[in-house]
């Protein structure tokens, strides 16, 4: 038995809500708030309320599961870990070690993201790894590294947005993805400030707002270019700032005043006057702040989308100045760490770029490797998907279900099961696991310790509360034993402290620098905030991590924050006669994800037990459709089926269906997988489909 009470973080969303889990007499964990935890303040949604449930051995995996004749059986960890080694090889042998494939998820702590992306290179030589944070946040962070230099979710910490006097959130609904958020939302309206919400449903976080806006999905670029244009004419541009501070300005405005009210309007839906209104509740104020989540970023525009919207920011003066910004909404609960540690395709620890020959010799030194060893930059996520079966042969799976999460789904399932050689590495049985040659069981969250860095760039210590049960181990044991099996019988240690502070030395000088924060800070503190640097040398003093970026400066070579020059353009794929309707996708409060652990838990179940669509009463009224009665959604990917959920809080041309689950409701099968040309992202959030009744 573990210690009375442990602190510790949510496994779920990036705000990392802080708790405390004490193991129970009688078995199993009980949870109880933090209410010293600043982000949110002991307040916990129902997932995490009821996370413990899921370290039950009779709904999680608990032994290593091996294919014979078709079936998955129990086997020992040596016969697993030697047929996975064996498999591997195999493959590398014969194809080359750019046909093994490793794909790693947005859950995983640092040290994980770290292990994973050294082992992929180290180890396999693959250039061939990407992680399912690249459907997250990555047009957003491709289009804040374009204009700060630099990309961190949130600039600030969340306790600046009370105190700021507008807030613009853009395809965000929080009330549902990270509900202890939505107090500081109410707390900027009760102190003066306003809140302005962006999205084609009327949700429970634009209830909440004091101006909701209803873009047609797939038209946040042309409405945030409609916004900079009304800015421009009404003379509300902060004129001394864009000198001072900013450069491309000339052609961000040319490109912004092709968009008048009037046009945008017909675009987005967006009345002028809402247009005009908008501008004077975010212009009014002495501060104020645009946020961003997956509504404006899962496009295949999205890069561009969210670069409009900091071209927003920065015309009125509204970027690297206090209680201001731009600010993206990260979703996983580690999707900032997850990518500034080497598991995705481009990038080596520290958010250093691959392709940087110093970046390499930094990284190659401290993994005590020829610079020249490591590989390039290998395909994004969903390319890396499709070329399963093909290109890759061979798959080690961390932390994600593409069966479930990915776009077109069904083509990527066929993908999967086209593969030589499949190993999951997971905590339960999912979808994608269940196709597998190799399951091995590993440790979740609580009896784990690891750090992750939440929305706002804050990394924090998740502590072990409780011992995994037998026959469970580790994701850092796994890659320990796949290693030395592989030949490498150094540098992959188990202790996840051990490959912090080797994560810190990595990540030592690049952007995210970590190498001034240890366990004992992490410890003692509530989190730190990166950059943080390590102490200075000479006067040893401690550098106190940062809360808040850019206020003297970008983190670009001059300083100076860039103009995106963007213009609208249309979707990957618009409605027409056979497909009239626009999908789009998101989540529910009571699942997360793929739900591959959520549906695991009877109380989440009870509240959300499966998929629906959202249509409009007009709409079902043309189907001759009643709330409840089965739909079928169809797209040139595909058909899923679920319940009609009739509301008037939806546009009538848009349906909006959940994700979290798979079968013949799984919303992913009809999705999109057009790409963002900079980030790679999908274009999950808008695909052209119709609607059909089902009749008995």
């Amino acid at each position: 038995m573990e210690t009375a009470s442990t602190p510790t973080h949510c496994p779920y969303c990036a705000l990392q809500c802080g708790m405390a889990l004490s193991p129970l007499p009688a078995g199993g964990v009980e949870v109880s708030e933090r209410a010293d935890f600043p982000v949110n303040r002991g307040a916990l949604c129902g997932k995490g309320r009821t996370a413990p449930e899921v370290l039950s051995a009779a709904v999680r995996l608990t032994s290593p599961l091996v294919r014979e004749g078709g079936t998955l059986v129990p086997a020992s960890w040596e016969e697993a870990l030697d047929r996975v080694a064996a498999g591997m090889a195999s493959v590398r042998t014969a194809y080359g070690p750019d046909a093994l494939g490793v794909f790693g998820g947005g859950g995983l702590t640092n040290e994980k993201a770290y292990a994973l992306g050294k082992f992929a290179r180290v180890v396999l030589g693959t250039s061939q790894i990407d992680y399912n944070g690249r459907f997250c946040m990555s047009s957003a962070a491709a289009a804040g590294t374009k204009a700060f230099g630099l990309d961190r979710g949130l600039p600030f910490p969340l306790e600046d947005i009370p105190r700021t006097g507008c807030v613009i959130l853009v395809g965000s609904n929080l009330a549902e993805t990270m509900p202890p958020a939505l107090r500081y939302f109410a707390e900027l309206r009760e102190n003066g400030g306003t809140l302005i919400v962006v999205d084609p449903r009327r949700t429970k976080t634009a209830e909440q707002a004091d101006l909701h806006l209803a873009p047609r999905p797939g038209t946040d670029l042309a409405l945030a270019l409609g916004l900079l244009h009304l800015v421009v004419a009404e003379g509300r541009t902060d004129e001394a700032y864009i000198a001072e501070r900013t450069a491309g300005w000339e052609e961000a405005r040319a490109a912004a005043m092709a968009h008048w009210p009037e046009y945008v309007e017909r675009i987005t839906g967006v009345s002028v006057p809402e247009l005009r209104e908008a501008v004077r509740l975010f212009c009014e104020p002495e501060s104020a702040m645009v946020l961003t989540a997956r509504g404006p970023e899962q496009q295949s525009k999205g890069t561009d989308t969210v670069g409009a919207w900091i071209n927003l920011c920065l015309a009125t003066g509204r970027a690297g100045r206090p209680l201001s910004g731009y600010g993206c909404l990260t979703g996983q609960g580690n999707g900032q760490g997850g990518r500034e540690h080497g598991q995705k395709a481009d990038q080596l620890p520290g958010y250093r770029k691959l392709t940087d020959p110093e970046a390499r010799r930094h990284v190659a030194g401290v993994w005590g490797v020829d610079p020249d060893s490591l590989p390039g930059p290998g395909r994004s996520a969903y390319e890396l998907l499709d070329a399963l079966g093909t290109d890759i042969r061979s798959l080690l799976l961390m932390g994600s279900n593409p069966v479930v999460s990915a776009p077109r789904a069904g083509h990527v399932e066929e993908r999967i099961r086209s593969l030589d050689f499949l190993v999951v590495c997971d905590v339960v049985l999912s979808e994608t696991a269940a196709l597998a040659d190799v399951v091995l069981p590993v440790t979740q969250w609580a009896e784990e310790t690891g750090t992750t860095t939440s929305l706002e760039g804050r990394v924090l210590l998740r502590r072990r509360a409780v011992a995994p049960p037998t026959g469970i181990r580790s994701d850092l044991e796994v890659l320990h034993g796949l290693a030395a099996r592989l030949g490498v019988e150094k540098g992959f240690p188990t202790d996840p402290e051990e490959v912090f502070e080797e994560l810190r030395r990595a990540s030592a000088g690049g952007p995210a620098d970590y190498s001034g924060i240890s366990y004992r800070r992490l410890m003692e503190e509530q989190g730190v905030f990166w950059p943080c640097p390590a102490d200075e040398p000479e006067t040893g003093a401690v550098h106190p991590g940062t809360p808040r970026l850019f206020l003297d400066r970008f983190a670009t070579e001059d300083g100076r924050a860039r103009f995106a020059p963007v213009t609208h353009r249309p979707l990957a794929e618009e409605p027409d006669d056979e497909y009239p309707l626009l999908l789009t996708t998101g989540r529910v409060v009571a699942q997360y994800q793929s739900g591959a652990q959520t549906r695991r838990v009877a109380e989440l179940n009870a509240a959300a037990p499966g998929p629906f669509v959202e249509l409009h009463p007009r709409l079902a009224a043309r189907l001759g459709a009643a709330d409840g009665d089965p739909v079928a959604v169809v797209s040139r990917r595909g058909r899923a089926v679920a319940p009609a959920r009739v509301t008037a809080s939806i546009r009538p041309d848009t349906v909006f269906m959940p994700f979290h689950w798979p079968g013949e409701g799984r919303a992913n099968t009809l999705t999109n997988p057009a790409l963002d040309p900079t980030s790679r992202m999908p274009e999950f959030k808008a695909c052209a489909v119709r609607v059909e009744a089902v009749r008995p």
